[in-house]
């Protein structure tokens, strides 16, 4: 009989975030929230990527994604945070490092 268990070492066959990953844009999530900058999000895992979108009115397109692209990791990185418009506006390494490009953002709306 064949063993049918998946190994753990199996390529995934979609992209997602992890624990720590997670609580690191939920945690700019809730402080926009809190400024009422943001009211909804929406998560996409895809083969390639994983997205977190997220919207002024969940009937608008999303004002910022933040994509974490594994086959970028040895270029520009991994994680990108990307603009309504389409334009990249940080990509790096480091989750926590990009996602900063957010927080002058927040300092902004606050004033």
């Amino acid at each position: 009989m064949m063993n049918v268990t998946p190994s753990l070492h199996a390529a995934p066959d979609r992209v997602v975030f992890d624990r720590t990953e997670l609580g690191m844009i939920l945690s700019v999530y809730g402080r926009f929230v809190a400024a009422g900058e943001w009211r909804d999000y929406a998560m996409s895992f895809l083969r390639d990527a994983a997205i977190f979108s997220v919207f002024r009115r969940a009937t608008e397109h999303p004002l910022y994604r933040i994509e974490k692209r594994p086959t970028l990791r040895g270029a520009q990185g991994a994680y990108a945070v990307i603009g309504m418009d389409g334009r990249v506006l940080k990509r790096g390494h480091d989750l926590k490092q990009v996602l900063r490009v957010l927080e002058k953002k927040l300092i902004r709306a606050i004033d």
